[in-house]
């Protein structure tokens, strides 16, 4: 049935129907054994990804010999996105990455839910493996880094958005950043031979986003990126708009995307297809 398909693609409620009109079962649905294993996957990724983080900006922003040698904020800031995006790229290719789909991020498994190609009842599971890791890497950085991670300008790497924002116009600036991320992601994830390139498109979105919103939203684009920092760090002002933002941004660019774009999303995983030449309408 799959090979007869014709690229267009039709997505309700997160599940995409099939060429007779038939919704398909949830694809690639993991076995209960299978989701909690790649679910601690992603606390272990998230966990990585998080020291990472903290550990950038403690040594980049924070009082160190490299961020005396960088003049500006806006430099460092370009410094934290590249080792960030990088960091980022190399967890999704990683074979934790690639065995558990590498979202490290709860709007990202949000968003692949209503592509189609992610199971329902896998989003919860991965949203608090990822928050979990959120705060497992935050509290690692302060072991190995000491009471300097705890204060200024470091602060566990918790971000604000610039003076003057208020939640809403927070929530308007992290939204759309997300919902640009998935747009893309989508877009690769549907053709064959974009889809292995994702990885470094994340990371350099991710990236750009440190780089360029750092000083006005803080650059989050990940509600496990900010739950740790956040939470050690005391400031619960804007963290409910940093945790919600991402998620409304990633139902609002999937459903553009099902709405535009007749092209089937073809996986779940960020690194792309395990095979090349996936017919669609099929699932890895």
């Amino acid at each position: 049935m799959g090979n007869r398909t014709t690229g267009r693609r039709v997505a309700v409620r997160g599940r995409p129907a099939s060429p007779g009109g038939q919704a398909r079962p949830d694809p690639g649905s993991p076995t209960p054994s299978r989701l909690l294993r790649n679910s601690a996957y992603e606390a272990l990724l998230t966990t990585v990804l998080l020291f990472g983080v903290v550990s950038a900006v403690r040594w980049v922003i924070g009082a160190s010999p490299i961020s005396r040698a960088i003049p500006g904020i806006h430099l460092e800031l370009l410094v934290v996105g590249v080792v960030v995006g990088l960091l980022l790229a190399g967890l999704i290719l990683s074979p934790l990455g690639k065995a558990s789909g590498g979202h490290i991020n709860p709007a990202i498994s949000l968003a692949m839910w209503r592509f189609g190609v992610f199971p329902l009842r896998g989003v919860l599971p991965y949203g608090a493996a990822q928050l979990a890791g959120s705060l497992v890497g935050v509290l690692l950085a302060r072991v190995a880094w000491g009471p300097v991670v705890a204060r200024p300008p470091v602060v566990y790497s918790a971000l604000r958005p610039a003076p003057g924002w208020s939640n809403a116009a927070l929530f308007a600036g992290e939204g759309a950043s997300m919902a640009v991320i998935i747009v893309l992601v989508g877009v690769f994830l549907s053709v064959p031979r974009l889809a292995s390139r994702v990885p470094w498109l994340v990371g350099g979105l991710i990236g750009a986003a440190i780089a360029g919103l750092g000083t006005v939203t803080g650059g989050s684009d990940n509600p496990a990126r900010q739950f740790g920092p956040a939470v050690f760090a005391g400031q619960f002002g804007f963290l409910a708009t940093y945790l919600l933002a991402p998620l409304a941004g990633a139902v609002v660019a999937a459903w553009l995307l099902g709405r535009f774009r007749h092209r089937e999303v073809l996986t779940h995983r960020l690194s792309g297809p395990r095979t090349t030449g996936v017919a669609r309408g099929n699932r890895p």
